[in-house]
């Protein structure tokens, strides 16, 4: 019997100037674990008139995962925060009670041919930490556990698992992994799982129960202590989760919070533009008035 719930495609989505591929939420899976949202950007190549643009825009309830795998993003935020992001760093945005960011091509870069890829991924806060103070920590390659298990190269972005614990200070029991291989390999990594699981192929692909899945593809767990597949050979894949919470949430545009009158005060306050707005910043992303926004997933 297979351990695969649901598959996943990646769906087109726009985020002003820039296209990506949504993976997270889902209509008929909102949430894994504590993981709420996930788009895979690019990869993309950008000519020299072309860069990626997202302008100031707020959160609330969540922190934001930013892990790439070409190109440079500049973030800056509300909190004064002015950094960029290269392949295999973590920016790590914890929004609590409200921040504001943008995520821009760097200055030095915009005259330039340029590439982009990497993912994108919010994590939904518990619900007695959704409204902490804003934070935000940059996180270096050498904070992110790394190391090989019979042919197979580990590396722990996030959380805990296999007795590792990577940098980025998360907040609530959850893993977010990478896997890579060049030659097939036969994983067996349940016992080290918990909680909700899926996978993700970004490259090369897997087997399992004689089934072959490959890139773009979402794969969720019938039961994360029951992850065993085989990989194909010069393949990336990415396995997250974690515990999930007891209450459900509720998803409007780049706000994540247990109830819906939290949400529709996060709107008055950017439709009012009295959240704290990020230095040397003057233009913003609109709030979308659609109803059809308003997500609720309940666990």
């Amino acid at each position: 019997m297979s351990n695969i719930n649901l598959i996943i495609e990646e769906r087109p989505a726009n985020i002003g100037n820039f296209m990506v591929g949504r993976l997270l939420p889902f209509r008929e899976k909102r949430m894994v674990g504590p993981f709420a949202f996930i788009d895979h950007m690019g990869p993309v190549c950008m000519s020299d008139t072309e860069n990626m643009d997202v302008p100031p825009h707020p959160h609330i309830g969540l922190s934001t995962l930013t892990y790439l795998f070409e190109g440079s993003i500049m973030h800056r935020d509300s909190l004064g925060t002015e950094i960029e992001i290269k392949p295999g760093q973590v920016n790590w945005m914890t929004a609590g009670k409200g921040i504001v960011h943008s995520e821009r091509t760097p200055r030095y870069l915009r005259n330039s041919d340029k590439l982009m890829h990497g993912l994108q991924i919010w994590v939904a806060l518990p619900k007695h930490l959704e409204e902490m103070e804003p934070e935000f920590f940059h996180v270096e390659g050498k904070g992110l556990p790394e190391w090989t298990d019979q042919g197979v190269h580990f590396k722990l972005i996030a959380g805990e698992a296999f007795g590792r614990k990577s940098d980025v200070p998360v907040y609530s029991p959850l893993y977010f992994l990478e896997l890579k291989t060049t030659d097939r390999q036969s994983i067996k990594i349940g016992k080290d799982l918990f909680g909700e699981s899926a996978l993700y192929i970004l490259e090369g692909g897997i087997e399992s129960e004689g089934n072959t899945f490959v890139p773009k593809q979402l794969l969720v767990a019938k039961d994360s202590k029951l992850c065993e597949f085989e990989m194909l050979e010069n393949s990336t894949i990415y396995i997250f989760g974690g515990e999930p919470f007891s209450e459900g949430r509720i998803i409007y545009w780049n706000f994540v919070a247990s109830t819906p009158e939290r949400i529709e005060e996060a709107k008055t306050m950017w439709l009012e533009q009295t959240f704290k707005p990020v230095p040397g910043e003057t233009d913003f992303v609109p709030l979308p008035v659609q109803s059809e926004n308003i997500k609720r997933h309940k666990p």
